[in-house]
């Protein structure tokens, strides 16, 4: 195992303390504190979309942090300098507890940050193993997620108790000073990493080969990627003009989805007349992306689901019975204790037990169980839902199912989606590749922003009453389908799909 694991291990360790202390505090002090001025029965609904913006925000940015790296800075540079600006953030909501303005800056600084080094922090770790000991990759996968819901767990039990026992300055200013523990962490280890340097510009890069697909020309047939490409450039500039009744992030985060959805519809019309103009090698490279950019797409629906643990669900338990002990927001610390508990589960027993039954349980069929286990989850929540719009009393420990199935199904498609994710991507786009596998989160908070908003339309609200149904079950009943359905298709996708071996050779070491 290379000697520098330890220092990234426990610098993820930290971070997540940091990330989730305040993540998992946000919900409550927004409706209790921040948004004082709206009604209380408004309350929920704007937490929830404030929330999921910040969400959005955060999965975003690693679009720009991988980009930079990849380009311009290097990997380790870019996670150093994005981390003091992830402490600043975490400075600004500690400070400006009373002050909106002040709060949404901090929660910018944080979403920039913590954005900009996660698909880095990732792809960093496959960057420490090459050919020889890439046998070990996995394991570290594991580890490094298991350390992210050990800081998760701790911080969704804690940080509750401090806002409510010493305020929110307090709440939030020890996740500050674990950033600051993990960013020194990290440097502390910085003469024993492997620095992968960026990579030089690239003639035959993925977008410079796309271009030359989209715009050649053959003789007696016409430009239909290049028309499909059109189609999403004016889809953009039509969800940009609706930013005034969508609202800006909506607007600009489907422009984004529209622009990738159809440019890399019309790439793959047309990339064979990029051989020629672009080495086979380099073509080739592009429709593995564009392969792994469709994984990355039909996964993007179990983020929507969970995600609003830490919003619909604690909206949720702050009207079941629980003891006055307890607070909703540490019925978290579930989701991380569980992941603790199930990745050794997983590796040590049940993967080995589905080998020996003649099933390979490979990284995309993970994700497609992983999927459907998380619809079941929000079946069961909506079921609890509607005993509860009934008028039956409800334990919070009935939440406790919800929680285990969405863990388990978390703890198929998120590990296992940061190695897939790793080891598909082309050796210059490491840290490219892994920013888009975070943007399926973005975009799974955008699915969740377009049902609360969907359902202040009065002909949706005029069918969901028809239902019998309250509005917030019928959503959860909604997004389960909705998950169920992404599980078939990527099951049904995973089939073809042809899987490659992307880690670096020895020498390069």
């Amino acid at each position: 195992m290379p000697k520098q694991i330890p220092y990234i291990i426990a610098n993820e360790g930290c971070e997540r303390f940091s990330f989730y202390g305040m993540r998992n505090i946000l919900t409550p002090f927004l409706i209790s504190t921040l948004l004082l001025f709206i009604p209380l029965g408004d309350r929920p609904s704007e937490a929830k979309h404030i929330f999921h913006t910040f969400v959005i925000g955060v999965y975003f940015f690693p679009l720009l942090g991988g980009w930079l790296a990849d380009r311009f800075f290097g990997k380790y540079n870019t996670i150093f300098w994005m981390s003091l600006i992830y402490v600043a953030g975490h400075a600004c909501l500690a400070i400006f507890e009373d002050n909106l303005k002040g709060f949404y800056f901090g929660l910018f600084l944080i979403a920039f940050g913590s954005g900009g080094i996660k698909p880095l922090v990732v792809s960093f770790v496959g960057d420490q193993f090459d050919q020889t000991n890439k046998n070990r990759a996995k394991v570290v996968f594991d580890t490094f997620y298991w350390m992210i819901n050990f800081g998760s767990f701790f911080a969704s039990l804690l940080m509750p108790l401090f806002l409510r026992d010493y305020g929110p300055g307090v709440a939030f200013g020890i996740p500050g000073i674990l950033m600051f523990i993990a960013t020194m962490v990290f440097w502390l280890g910085n003469k024993k990493y492997v620095h992968v340097p960026p990579a030089p510009p690239n003639p035959d890069s993925v977008m410079n080969v796309a271009r030359t697909a989209l715009l050649a020309k053959r003789d007696g047939q016409g430009n239909p990627g290049l028309v499909m490409a059109g189609v999403g450039v004016l889809g953009a500039i039509g969800s940009l003009a609706m930013a005034p009744q969508w609202g800006f992030v909506i607007a600009a985060c489907t422009a984004v989805v529209l622009l990738l959805a159809f440019g890399g519809m019309g790439t793959a019309l047309q990339l064979e007349r990029a051989r020629g103009a672009h080495p086979d090698e380099a073509v080739e490279g592009v429709r593995a992306v564009l392969r792994i950019l469709i994984v990355f797409a039909l996964a993007t629906p179990f983020w929507s689901l969970f995600d609003q643990k830490a919003s619909t669900w604690i909206i949720q338990a702050n009207d079941m019975n629980k003891p006055d002990w307890f607070l909703p927001a540490q019925m978290q610390a579930l989701n991380p204790a569980l992941v603790m508990l199930l990745i050794p589960f997983n590796n040590l027993v049940l993967f080995p037990l589905l080998r020996r039954l003649g099933w390979e349980p490979s990284s995309l069929r993970r994700m497609t169980v992983g999927i459907a286990f998380s619809s079941l989850a929000w079946i069961v929540i909506g079921g609890i839902q509607v005993y509860m719009d009934g008028g039956t009393s409800m334990s919070i420990a009935w939440q406790i199912l919800p929680y285990a199935l969405l863990t388990f199904g978390e703890v198929l498609v998120s590990a296992s989606g940061l190695e897939f994710a790793y080891s598909q991507a082309p050796a210059s786009m490491k840290g490219t590749i892994m920013s888009l596998w975070y943007l399926g989160t973005t975009i799974g908070s955008l699915w969740v922003l377009i049902a609360n908003a969907s359902v202040k339309n009065n002909a949706v609200n005029s069918y969901i009453a028809s239902t019998g149904m309250s509005v917030i079950s019928f959503q959860m009943f909604f997004f389960a389908a909705f998950a169920m359905v992404a599980a078939a298709v990527f099951g049904w996708y995973a089939k073809s799909y042809r899987m490659v071996d992307n880690y670096r050779s020895a020498k390069a070491a």
